[in-house]
């Protein structure tokens, strides 16, 4: 298609000039728009002439030739530019070219031949300024003259002209005619040079006008208008108006793909990096996308903190498009690499890997798979001969590194086995150096902890040692000597008191993972558990301290005594006093005999005796690690393993005494152990339930949290049968709340019998309670297992449902990231699975609204949006959600009772406030086509009429009517029941017949044609071109009315084009 110029139109300077005059864009939409069908009517005979020369080339045959994508554009330009410089009077070409660029600027559909006609307007204009000069040029360009001449090359009077004509031309009626002003002026001021200069004035007019255009309610003008201002942008001034509206539209601008327009072409600065960081958490892909790229173009990571840059890596590795991975890989990753030399240690160094490891390691994978083979093998960080890092090099950074190069491998399979082995030693020498750096580990004392760099060298050698133990996942242990090394150092590491803590568990992981037998690793770690908490200890004998320090006292007085004679007699040598001299010789060696004695007494004295005895330690630390190797133990076993002698023996001696320690940590590793337990006997969850529920209310936050945990896991493993059974022999705690057993519901029974109600409903309560903690986490757990429980059918309470579905709405859950993630697919796959749990949420529906409608103004629920939570219930019921949707369509379905329980709620008060919001949710329900349900509806609005005067609530009546009856009942139904409050003049409603009224209802019919089939698609239309694709609430049509619809539309259509044909 081609752009066609009205073939009487003469091409004369002086037509040209009046035609020009004639076409007034400011005017309404009526009349640019008969002047687009004029220009799309004609033909291009006139272009399919030929060009004489490039030098009589006129405008009209310029604008023919330029809608050609194939012609030169710089031949055209240079043509019509040699004209233009022939000319003394200019201002008949400028009105000229302005006439002709009239008809491009009244479509707006982006059509190639307009494209093109824009596309030459901008290279034309923009070709009479100056070329750039070289800056040395320009540098000694100082004087006032050359200054004043460059000024007057760069602003032309023909782009001055045109500039001047697109900014008298931004306010037009025409939403065509705004977006072709601004993508004009975007290309003009892209196609200028990159040191161009204009005008102070013009520079303030297109700023004004571009900022008016930013907020144009077409995103199309927006998108041009935010693209015009990227040359106009001033990221130094902190007041920069561009900036700051930039920034104002990517917070607020509902459209995509206006924020992505922003984010293309917004300046970096301190000032607007937080804003294109908070665009890589958009709700569109597109614009996530481009966040991304566009952080990687312009923003060096140095720019940003650590926590930025572990922020990014974290959403965008892990986000729902694979499009966005994508770019992080692809483009961020090595964009970081290029600023840091390609060094990937000191990529890593940036990220903080001792907090954040796992980000780490998930960016070391990513950069891995970009990489060859064969340079990976050629940065093997530091390895010896032995394939081992030296103890001096290890860091946090190069260990990691390590462990991601041997883990990456690892998951090739067979292929990675030879890579493997070129990276790592083999698995015996490897525990021989894992055992001798864990052993290293300096253990800190209370006065050293105080100290923050001894804290922080220890603290740093426990990273690394975590990540050496990691890498004994990667030993082949499929050779016995190997295998019996690393296991035989596992148990030892595991045993020494030195071993921090923290390693404990992932200690007991490794050496489970090598023994594959339930039975031997319950021998193997009670054996390590006996070692820990009752060593092997030598039994000497009591020693008095006073008698102890009695003899050093006595053996120091001797050995002083004879220093003394042995300097004196060396004196008594030196004289020649001989007899002085034996005498003191005698002396020496009576001294001497007495040193032998008390020697030996104090030998004697701390001699050990000969047999060994046990000493069972109780001191928190040495609890601790004994309790951590039980939860691991008992995590790793198979479920279906029962609890045997050594299991019931730790229970007895270690597990139940625990729960009692004063110590927190103690005591939550202890329900850690009791709850994972009970998960391996009926028999004994029914005995420790009680437990478990007392701790749940009783304790410290972190432990109560443990044992919500057991419960959960219990009853999603044994149901609320458990609870009855716990009931037989003991009674469940009372509630906090006892008043609010009433509200709550309790469970619905299971198949394998009944639960008595008082032990399931306490139990419920306790749970609903939970859910008004102000404790996020044990808010956030508690919803998370009542989600689970549903779910899997353990329970079917519908005013649970509600309080769910009413603290996710409730503003002070906003930053609950989880709890809201978990509540949000929950309620998706819940619906979804069964009508069943569809006619729960449609029960718990008018007591959510209830509830809702009736907050004070000082509760938190009184900001949630009604409309919003009753648009969820409809979504969530819509019997075409369901993932195996009934192919009966006759049958009943959940919509059917919603709607006969919204008309007997406006029943009760036609006159309340919520009664036009159930009007409105009646139109949007699918309703079956059972004739029963359509009587009984039908029964309810007659009624619902009559009694209603609200308008707009009749309105959404008289939809529901249009969907229920066919034409004819719908006539009799509304002459019945007279609907004075429809008509606005009371006076004609009062003298009116049954004919008018006949009328009015055949109006009714068309205003419900219309909304049904014209308006809902260019609703649709429009949303899908200019609108970000928001859910907008629409009429759904039943199967009898769409017919008519689409018939009604084929007709308007038939006719448009009949009316076209005849006046071409």
């Amino acid at each position: 298609m081609f752009l066609a110029f009205p073939q009487a139109i003469e091409i004369t300077l002086l037509r040209s000039r009046e035609s020009s005059r004639q076409l007034n864009l400011k005017t309404g939409g009526s009349s640019i728009a008969n002047k687009e069908r004029e220009v799309r009517k004609c033909t291009l005979k006139n272009a399919q002439g030929e060009m004489t020369t490039d030098n009589e080339l006129d405008i009209k045959e310029a604008f023919q030739r330029a809608q050609k994508g194939h012609n030169n554009k710089a031949k055209l330009v240079a043509s019509l530019k040699s004209r233009y410089n022939k000319l003394e009077d200019k201002t008949l070409f400028h009105e000229e070219f302005v006439h002709y660029l009239k008809y491009a600027m009244i479509v707006y559909k982006r059509e190639p031949v307009v494209e093109n006609v824009i596309e030459f307007v901008a290279r034309f204009a923009t070709s009479f300024q100056s070329p750039p000069k070289p800056q040395e040029e320009q540098q000694q360009e100082n004087d006032d003259e050359e200054e004043e001449e460059e000024e007057d090359e760069d602003d032309h009077p023909f782009l001055s002209f045109i500039f001047n004509f697109l900014l008298e031309s931004h306010k037009a009626n025409s939403h065509a005619v705004r977006f072709r002003v601004c993508q004009l002026i975007n290309k003009l001021l892209g196609s200028m040079a990159e040191n161009a200069q204009i005008d102070d004035d013009l520079f303030d007019h297109i700023h004004q006008a571009m900022l008016v255009r930013v907020t144009d309610k077409f995103p199309n003008v927006r998108i041009q208008a935010a693209l015009a201002m990227t040359r106009l942008q001033q990221p130094r001034d902190p007041d920069c108006p561009t900036i700051n509206a930039y920034m104002l539209i990517l917070d607020n601008d509902s459209n995509a793909e206006v924020r992505r327009a922003v984010l293309s072409c917004i300046a970096m600065s301190p000032q607007t990096l937080p804003k294109v960081l908070k665009r890589t958490r958009d709700i569109k892909e597109n614009v996530r996308k481009l966040a991304y790229q566009v952080l990687a173009d312009k923003v060096h990571i140095k720019a940003l903190t650590i926590a930025q840059r572990v922020g990014l890596l974290q959403q965008g590795l892990h986000d729902t498009s694979e499009a966005v991975k994508d770019v992080v890989c692809s483009r961020l990753l090595p964009a970081w690499l290029l600023r840091l030399d390609d060094n990937i240690v000191e990529l890593i160094h940036r990220l903080d890997v001792e907090n954040c490891a796992q980000t780490a390691l998930e960016t070391l994978r990513a950069i891995f798979k970009e990489k060859p083979t064969e340079e990976l093998l050629k940065d093997r960080v530091q390895l010896d001969s032995r394939k081992l890092i030296p103890v001096d090099s290890l860091t946090c950074e190069t260990v990691l590194y390590w462990r991601a190069l041997c883990e990456f491998f690892k998951a090739k399979g067979d292929e990675g086995d030879e890579l493997l082995e070129q990276v790592l030693a083999d698995a015996a020498t490897y525990a021989d150096y894992l055992y001798g750096y864990l052993r290293e580990v300096p253990v800190l004392s209370e006065e050293q902890r105080a100290d923050f760099n001894q804290l922080e060298l220890v603290m740093t050698k426990e990273f690394i040692s975590q990540q050496l133990i990691h890498l004994i996942g990667c030993l082949d242990t499929n050779e016995e000597g190997g295998r019996k090394r690393v296991l035989t150092v596992l148990q030892e590491m595991m045993a020494l008191p030195q071993t921090p803590c923290s390693l404990v568990s992932l200690l007991t992981e490794k050496l489970l993972a090598l023994v594959p037998d339930d039975n031997r690793r319950i021998q193997t770690v009670a054996e390590i558990i006996s070692d820990v908490r009752e060593p092997i200890m030598e039994a000497s004998r009591p020693v008095d301290e006073s008698e102890s320090r009695r003899q050093q006292v006595q053996l120091a007085e001797v050995k002083v005594c004879i220093l003394e004679a042995k300097q004196t007699l060396e004196d008594c040598i030196t004289a020649q006093e001989f007899s002085r001299a034996a005498e003191l010789k005698d002396s020496i060696t009576e001294l001497e005999n007495r040193r032998n004695h008390i020697i030996r007494e104090i030998t004697e004295s701390s001699q050990p005796a000969e047999k060994l005895g046990h000493t069972e330690k109780n001191d928190p630390e040495t609890l601790l690690r004994c309790l951590t190797m039980c939860a691991e133990l008992l995590k790793q076993m198979n479920i279906k393993t029962r609890i045997g002698p050594t299991i019931s023996a730790l229970m007895s001696s270690l597990v139940l005494p625990s729960i009692a320690n004063a110590h927190p940590a103690v005591r939550n590793m202890a329900v850690v152990c009791l709850g994972t337990c009970t998960l391996h006997s009926r028999e004994l969850a029914k005995t420790h339930m009680v437990l478990l529920l007392q701790i749940a209310q009783l304790d410290e936050v972190k432990i109560r949290i443990s044992a919500l945990r057991a419960i959960i896991d219990l009853l999603l493993l044994f149901g609320f049968q458990l609870l009855s059974e716990t009931s037989a022999t003991q009674t469940v705690p009372p509630s906090q709340s006892p008043d609010r057993q009433e509200e709550d519901s309790p469970p619905v029974a299971e198949e394998k019998g009944e639960v008595p109600e008082d032990t399931a409903q306490s139990t419920l309560v306790m749970l609903s309670e939970f859910l008004d903690s102000e404790v996020s986490d044990l808010r956030t757990e508690t919803a998370e297992g009542l989600a689970k429980l549903m779910y899997t059918g353990h329970m079917s309470s519908a005013k649970m449902f509600s309080r769910l579905v009413l603290l996710w709405y409730n503003p002070v859950t906003e930053d609950d990231t989880r709890l809201r993630h978990c509540l949000g697919v929950f309620f998706q796959l819940y619906t979804r699975e069964s009508r069943v749990h569809q006619e729960v949420v449609e029960e718990s529906f008018l007591p959510t609204v209830r509830t809702l409608l009736n907050a004070p103004a000082t509760s938190p629920l009184a900001e949630v949006d009604i409309n919003n939570v009753v648009e969820l219930f409809v979504e969530l019921t819509r019997p075409s959600a369901l993932i195996k949707p009934s192919t009966n369509t006759e049958e009943l379905c959940v919509h059917d009772y919603l709607a006969v329980r919204l008309c007997g709620e406006m029943l009760k008060d036609p006159t309340a406030p919520e009664v036009r919001l159930y009007a409105k949710t009646l139109s949007n329900l699918e309703l079956s086509r059972d004739e029963t349900v359509k009587k009984d509806l039908q029964t309810l609005l007659q009624q619902l009429v009559q009694v209603v005067r609200d308008r707009v609530c009749l309105r959404a009546l008289e939809k529901m009517v249009s969907q229920l009856v066919d034409s004819k009942e719908q006539a009799e139904l509304l002459s019945a029941s007279a609907l004075q409050p429809v008509d606005v003049n009371a006076d004609e409603a009062a003298t009116e017949d049954l004919c008018k009224s006949a009328k009015r209802t055949k109006r009714g019919q068309r205003k419900v044609c219309a909304a049904k089939g014209g308006r809902k698609s260019s609703r649709r239309a429009e949303s899908s071109e200019e609108s970000d694709g928001e859910n907008v609430p629409v009429v759904r049509t039943t199967r009898r009315t769409r017919p008519a619809a689409l018939e009604k539309t084929k007709l308007d259509l038939n006719n448009l084009i009949n009316q076209e044909a005849n006046v071409s």
